[in-house]
C-alpha cells in the first residue's frame, strides 16, 4: 500500500524521502509538499540509492514513485543548492547536470525492476522528467505536465531532449519544450505521456493495482524486457534482434520462465517466484 508518513521506514534524515516495501513493492515517496516536491540534492540522492537497492533486492519486485500534497515535482530546488566555493569555471555546469539531473533519470531508466509513476500533482522540469523517465505513469485528473526551462532561459536538462521525443516525436517535443505550456494529465495521456488518468482519489489504488500484478510477474523476464524497449530506439535492426535473442538466452535459464512454459502444458496459472 502507499507510504504514510507513519508507515515509512524513515529516519530523519530521511524524512523528505519516505520509502515502505510492501507485498514486493517498493514505494518511494517524495516528502516536502511545502515546496511542490522540487527536489534537492540530498533528496536525489536517496532515491538513486533506493533504485539501486530495488535492483540488487530480489525481495522487490516493482517500484512505485509517488509525492505527498498537491505536487509531485516541482523541479530542482535551487533554493536548496550550495553557493561555490570559488569562481565557476568552464566544465562546471556540465559536470553538475552530468553527476545530477542525468544520474537520477538514468537511475530509473536503469533501474531493473518495473518502475510506476503516480503522479499526483504538478510534474515541471526534473520532476516531469522523473515522471515520463518511468516504465509506467498513471496521474491525477489533476496533474499536469510543464516543460518549464524556457520560462527561465534555460536548456532543457535531465534527459528531456533524449526522452521527449522518443514518446510523443521531435514536433510535439518541440512544442513542449520551446513554450512551456502547462499540459494537462488528459492531454498527456492524448500524447502517450501517461498511460492511465484517473481521479485524484482513485491514484494511490490504482498505482498498488498495477504494482501488484507487476510484483506477481516474471521479474527477470520483466527486466530484459524493459532493456529491449528502452535501447530498440537507439540501436540498428540487427543490433535489436541480437539483443532479443540474447535476452532470450538469458530468460530460458530463469526458473519462472521454465514455470511459464510449463503452466502453460499444464493449464494452470502460473506461479512467478521473480527468479
Amino acid at each position: 500500500m502507499p507510504v504514510s508518513g507513519e508507515a515509512a521506514e524513515a529516519a530523519p534524515r530521511d524524512a523528505a524521502v519516505l520509502h515502505s516495501l510492501d507485498g514486493g513493492v517498493s514505494w518511494i515517496t517524495l516528502n516536502r509538499p511545502e515546496v511542490m516536491n522540487a527536489v534537492t540534492p540530498d533528496q536525489r540522492e536517496r532515491i538513486i540509492a533506493l533504485l539501486a537497492e530495488a535492483s540488487a533486492d530480489p525481495a522487490v519486485r516493482a517500484v512505485v514513485l509517488t509525492a505527498t500534497g498537491r505536487g509531485f515535482c516541482a523541479g530542482a530546488d535551487l533554493r536548496s543548492a550550495r553557493a561555490p566555493d570559488r569562481e565557476r569555471v568552464p566544465g562546471d555546469v556540465a559536470r553538475t547536470i552530468r553527476l545530477g539531473a542525468q544520474r537520477l533519470i538514468a537511475a530509473v531508466l536503469d533501474c531493473e525492476k518495473p518502475v510506476i509513476a503516480a503522479v499526483n500533482g504538478t510534474a515541471a522540469g526534473i520532476g516531469a522528467h522523473l515522471a515520463f523517465a518511468c516504465d509506467l505513469v498513471l496521474a491525477a485528473d489533476t496533474a499536469k505536465f510543464v516543460e518549464v526551462f524556457v520560462r527561465r532561459g534555460l536548456v532543457p536538462d535531465g534527459g528531456g531532449a533524449y526522452l521527449l521525443p522518443r514518446l510523443v516525436g521531435p514536433q510535439r517535443a518541440k512544442e513542449l519544450m520551446f513554450f512551456g505550456d502547462a499540459l494537462g494529465a488528459a492531454d498527456a495521456e492524448r500524447l502517450g505521456l501517461v498511460n492511465r488518468t484517473v481521479p485524484g482519489g482513485e491514484l494511490a489504488a490504482l498505482a498498488e493495482e498495477w504494482a501488484a500484478r507487476l510484483a506477481a510477474g516474471p521479474t527477470r523476464a520483466l527486466a530484459l524486457t524493459k532493456q529491449l524497449v528502452n535501447a530498440s530506439l537507439d540501436d540498428d535492426r540487427a543490433a535489436a534482434f541480437a539483443a532479443e535473442a540474447a535476452a532470450q538466452e538469458i530468460n530460458m535459464t530463469t526458473r519462472d520462465a521454465n514455470e511459464g512454459v510449463a503452466s502453460f502444458v499444464e493449464r494452470r496459472p502460473p506461479g512467478y517466484r521473480g527468479h
